[in-house]
């Protein structure tokens, strides 16, 4: 029988233990999440567990990588859902918005299905917050908008790669990169590639999940109407 590193792994008794005070430093609240808690609506508490998220620092003095990291899930045309990490880049009442290339796998998806889910996963912070929802193309003034705060070399990187496309070196990826450095050297301001731009996700239901003991967790759903308001908020079992 072949064993394999995971073998090793106790992976039935992997768990951690919600409900409890997470560190001294940590910014959250130990309180139970409540239909009061949506009182104005889902942005203000999505916005609050942003910052929460970005301003943890745990008792090692860690803190969490990329807190605006959300999965994205997609479906092609054939029905097979897919999904990848990606990062959000704006969130109001119209939505939450992240950029990518209009031509890599995901935006294929969104071209045939635009319907998506992310979920926003704060293990650390015994917190997730999952959103579904029509997806639609930002306007180029947004995306140009987006564009300016990057830094140099992801603007260029993001002219370089074909994303989702086959490649068969990183060395041609690098090699990729170093001719738009070329094309680009004498320009202040590199322009936003035609096949770049954001996605905004119209929320139709937002879900926040907080950690509780013996896996009986805190889930609600608000159901969504137009706007971006509150239609219903539903406590959900674990």
């Amino acid at each position: 029988m072949v064993r394999y590193p995971s073998d090793s792994l106790d992976l039935p008794h992997m768990r951690v233990s919600y409900g409890e005070k997470l560190v001294s430093s940590s910014p959250v609240d130990s309180g139970d999440l409540d239909e009061a808690s949506l009182a104005d609506g889902w942005l203000p508490l999505f916005s609050q567990w942003l910052v929460d998220a970005s301003e943890y620092v745990a008792s090692d003095g860690g803190r969490i990588a990329e807190p605006n990291a959300m999965v994205l899930g997609t479906v092609d045309d054939e029905g097979f859902p897919a999904t990848r990490t990606v990062l959000c880049k704006g969130a109001d009442e119209r939505g939450v918005v992240f950029f990518t290339n209009y031509e890599s796998t995901k935006a294929q998806h969104i071209s045939v299905n635009p319907f998506v889910s992310a979920t926003f996963p704060w293990i650390a912070l015994a917190r997730q917050i999952h959103v579904r929802g029509r997806v639609e193309k930002v306007s180029d003034e947004e995306t140009l908008e987006y564009w300016r705060t990057r830094p140099r070399g992801s603007q260029l990187g993001a002219w370089a790669s074909h994303q989702s496309e086959p490649i068969e070196s990183r060395e041609l990826l690098l090699g990729a990169l170093d001719r738009m450095a070329a094309r680009f050297h004498d320009v202040d301001e590199v322009p936003v590639p035609p096949f770049w731009g954001g996605f905004r996700i119209h929320p139709k239901s937002v879900e926040f999940w907080q950690g509780r003991r013996n896996r009986l967790h805190n889930r609600l759903r608000c159901e969504l109407g137009d706007g971006g308001c509150i239609v219903r908020v539903t406590r959900v079992q674990p």
